[in-house]
């Protein structure tokens, strides 16, 4: 995974009051902590913070953090957004060693062509859109691919059917449904009325 820049400057005042004012000027204030140091408030640039949280990696982008001239490196903890326009309001980043393998959660990606299932009557249904693994954060992937072009009705993928990144683990039980393919309820009743040798209802697949 590619690193992403952010450049932030320490110094900045605390209150409320503050606050909006840094964000009215397109400052964003953030906390930095992690690794056994003492936590220091910053501000980065809004604009600074969009381009790197836009990247393909998005929340899990490997960030290369400067403060004051010093670099660290870091990973987004946590966000917190206004609760009407969604802007980013604060941001919590956690400094991390790129060499040590950590827990977080990547999201779930289906792919390929499910016309057998869909042909069938049929859809599928994700049941897990994010998995925790273990992984490196210079190896962490932007999602997790599940193929479900072979699938048919009745046909379940688990998290032990996945076929993981190098240097991913699940932290997840291998019996945890991800992907299920299922009748819809139309072709259920019309499979039903087939039986009885009843005609199909107007509309039902």
């Amino acid at each position: 995974m590619s690193e992403v820049t952010l450049t932030a400057t320490t110094g900045r005042e605390t209150g409320s009051a503050r606050s909006r004012r840094m964000r009215a000027e397109g400052r964003i204030p953030a906390t930095v902590y992690g690794m056994g140091r003492e936590p220091v408030s910053v501000t980065i640039e809004r604009a600074d913070l969009r381009r790197a949280m836009t990247t393909e990696a998005g929340v899990n982008a490997l960030i290369r953090l400067d403060i004051d001239g010093e670099s660290d490196h870091a990973l987004v903890k946590e966000i917190q957004r206004h609760p009407v326009r969604r802007d980013v309001i604060h941001l919590d980043l956690q400094r991390i060693d790129p060499a040590k393998p950590m827990l977080l959660t990547v999201p779930i990606e289906l792919i390929g062509d499910s016309k057998k299932v869909t042909s069938a009557g049929g859809v599928i249904e994700l049941k897990l859109r994010q998995l925790k693994v273990s992984v490196r954060p210079d190896s962490i992937p932007t999602h997790i691919v599940v193929d479900q072009s072979e699938m048919v009705v009745d046909d379940m993928i688990t998290v032990g059917d996945m076929s993981l990144p190098d240097g991913v683990s699940s932290e997840v039980d291998e019996a945890t449904p991800v992907a299920i393919a299922r009748l819809t309820r139309a072709a259920m009743v019309a499979q039903r009325q087939a039986a009885r040798g009843e005609e199909p209802a107007p509309g039902a697949k």
